[in-house]
C-alpha cells in the first residue's frame, strides 16, 4: 500500500447527534449533507442565513434543530462530529481543542489545521457513494475528477446498490462459504455491468440464489487464469485482465511485472513472486506448475500473471497443460505484447507497406540460456521483414553476427528498447551492425528493465525522426554558443 495522505472513511450517521456551529452558507451545505445522512443536526447559530432558515424547515432526511446561540463545551459532549465554520484562527482552535476533549471528531470549514477529517468531493448514486479527496490542494482539481466519475458511473446503479443491501439477508441465510458468496455477488456484478440501466428484477435474484443454493454443498473448484499484462503501462491492461486481477485469490507473478499492474489486483489477493527473472537464478516452471496447481486445488482462483502476452514466449503451454492434467479450468486473458507496446511507443508501423512484407517474432534465449541454434536465417536476413527479438540481451551480438553473414545488410535500422512504455523507458537507436556496442553502453549508463530489438526497414522512419531531433538539439546548441561568443565579443 502506497502512503494515504487521508484515509477515506464513511461514517454512519443515522439518527445520531451532531453539532454544526456557524450559520453561514458554508454551514448551510455542510448542514444539508449530515442531514441527507440521517444526522440529528444541533445547529448553534445565533443569526443563521437564509439558506439554513430554509433547511431547518425542510430538511433533506434527519431532522435540524436550530439553538439560537453560540456553543459551549457541554454541547459537544456525546456528539458523534462536530463541525464548526469560524473565520477567526483563535476562535476556530478554541471549537478544535474542546471537541477533542470530548473525544469528538472535528472539521472545521476550510482549515485544514484544525480538521480530524474533510469532506471531499461526492459522486452520489446512494447507497453507492463515492468520495474525492486532494488532501486540500486541489479543491477545484477534485471536483473535475467527481465530474469525470459522474459522466461515466450510470444513475441506474443506485437501483442495483439498492437491490444488493435488499438481498444481503437472503444470500447470508444460505450459509455460503466466503468463495461462494463471492461467485454470487461476482456474477450480480456482471449483471449490473452488463445492463446498469434496466431495473434488477426478483425473477434475477431467484436465479442468482438458486444458482448459489446448487452450488452450496460441492467442493469447491479452484481456477487458472493466464493473465497478459502488457509490457508495463497499466492503462494498456484489458479491461477483461482488470476484472480477472481483481476477483483473483492468488496473483502469481515474474519479477519484471511492473509495480504498477499489481496495484490494480485484488487488495485482499496474495501476491506472490515466482521469480521467473531474465538471466538471473528463477523458479522452476515445474515449481511454478505445482504451486499454481496447488493453491487452486484448494479452492482458489488463481491468476498466473505474465509480462506481454503469455502466449508469446510466455511459456503458457506448459503451464496450460499441467493445469488441463490436473483437472483444473483454465483462461488465458491475453495482453499487449512487448513488440506492440515498443512499436506504439515509437509511434512506428512494423508493417509498414513500403517497407514490410512480414512481422517476424523470434526469441534469442533457449532453454539452456544460449542462442537457439534451429533459427531461419534465411527469414532474418529477409529485407522485406520486421523482426521482434525477445530476450535478446546476452546473445545479441551472436545473433546479429550470424544474420548478416546469412546476407542480412549490416545498416538495416535497429533499435533496443528497455522497460517499454513504462516511465524509465530507454530507447537505443543503431543499426544491426553497431547495435552491439551501442546495447552494452545503455546498459553501463543504467538502461535497465526487460529489453526487446526490433530490427528491419519499416523502424527507418523511427530512426530519421531520431536523428532529426539530435541534429536540432546539435543546431540549438550551436546557436547558442555562437551567440555567446558574439555577446562575448561584443
Amino acid at each position: 500500500m502506497e502512503p494515504l495522505a487521508r484515509l477515506p472513511v464513511f461514517f454512519a450517521l443515522a439518527g445520531r447527534r451532531v453539532v454544526l456551529a456557524g450559520g453561514s452558507d458554508a454551514a448551510a451545505w455542510k448542514a444539508e449533507l449530515l442531514s441527507a445522512s440521517g444526522a440529528e443536526v444541533a445547529l448553534y447559530a445565533a443569526d443563521p442565513c437564509p439558506d439554513l432558515l430554509a433547511l431547518i424547515a425542510t430538511p433533506p432526511g434527519g431532522p435540524i434543530r436550530h439553538i439560537s446561540r453560540d456553543w459551549t463545551p457541554d454541547d459537544l459532549r456525546g456528539a458523534a462530529l462536530a463541525i464548526g465554520d469560524f473565520p477567526d484562527d483563535d476562535d476556530a482552535a478554541r471549537f478544535a481543542a474542546a471537541a477533542r476533549a470530548a473525544g469528538v471528531p472535528v472539521n472545521v470549514i476550510d482549515k485544514p489545521d484544525f480538521c480530524d477529517f474533510a469532506f471531499g468531493a461526492i459522486v452520489n448514486r446512494s447507497p453507492l457513494v463515492i468520495g474525492i479527496s486532494t488532501d486540500g490542494a486541489a479543491p477545484v482539481f477534485g471536483q473535475a475528477v467527481r465530474a469525470k466519475i459522474e459522466a461515466v458511473i450510470p444513475r441506474g446503479f443506485r437501483a442495483w446498490a439498492d437491490a444488493a443491501r435488499s438481498w444481503r439477508p437472503s444470500v447470508a441465510a444460505l450459509g455460503l462459504s466466503y468463495h461462494g458468496r463471492r461467485r454470487f455477488w461476482e456474477r450480480f456484478t456482471a449483471r449490473a455491468l452488463a445492463a446498469p440501466d434496466i431495473e434488477p428484477a426478483l425473477a434475477l435474484r431467484e436465479s442468482l440464489l438458486a444458482g448459489a443454493e446448487s452450488e452450496r454443498t460441492g467442493i469447491e473448484k479452484g481456477s487458472v487464469t493466464l493473465v497478459g499484462a502488457g509490457p508495463g503501462d497499466p492503462e494498456l491492461l484489458t479491461l477483461k485482465a482488470v476484472r480477472v486481477l481483481q476477483a483473483a485469490d492468488v496473483v502469481l507473478y515474474d519479477d519484471l511485472i511492473a509495480p504498477a499492474i499489481l496495484d490494480v489486483a485484488r487488495r485482499e489477493a496474495k501476491k506472490m513472486l515466482v521469480g521467473k527473472t531474465g538471466y538471473r537464478p528463477s523458479c522452476k516452471q515445474d515449481d511454478i506448475n505445482a504451486l499454481m496447481i496447488s493453491l487452486a486445488r484448494q479452492g482458489k482462483r488463481v491468476v498466473r500473471l505474465k509480462g506481454g502476452d503469455p502466449m508469446i514466449f510466455g511459456r503458457a503451454g506448459e503451464e496450460i497443460a499441467a493445469a488441463r492434467a490436473a483437472s483444473l479450468a483454465v483462461e488465458v486473458v491475453p495482453g499487449i505484447s512487448a513488440g506492440q507496446g515498443a512499436a506504439s511507443r515509437m509511434a512506428v508501423s512494423l508493417t509498414h507497406r513500403d517497407h514490410a512484407r512480414r512481422l517476424q517474432f523470434i526469441t534469442a534465449h533457449a532453454r539452456d540460456g544460449k542462442l537457439p541454434r534451429d533459427l531461419h536465417w534465411a527469414a532474418l536476413a529477409d529485407p522485406a521483414a520486421t523482426t521482434v527479438v525477445y530476450m535478446p540481451q546476452r546473445t545479441w551480438a551472436e545473433l546479429a553476427d550470424k544474420a548478416m553473414s546469412a546476407g542480412l545488410d549490416p545498416v538495416t535500422p535497429a533499435i533496443a528498447i528497455f522497460s517499454a512504455t513504462r516511465p524509465e523507458e530507454r530507447q537505443v537507436f543503431a543499426t544491426v551492425g553497431t547495435l552491439a556496442p551501442a546495447l552494452e553502453d545503455a546498459v553501463k549508463a543504467g538502461a535497465e528493465g526487460p529489453c526487446l530489438i526490433l530490427f528491419g526497414h519499416a523502424l527507418g522512419e523511427a530512426d530519421a525522426r531520431e536523428q532529426a531531433l539530435e541534429d536540432a538539439l546539435t543546431d540549438e546548441a550551436l546557436a547558442c554558443v555562437t551567440l555567446a561568443d558574439r555577446t562575448a565579443t561584443a
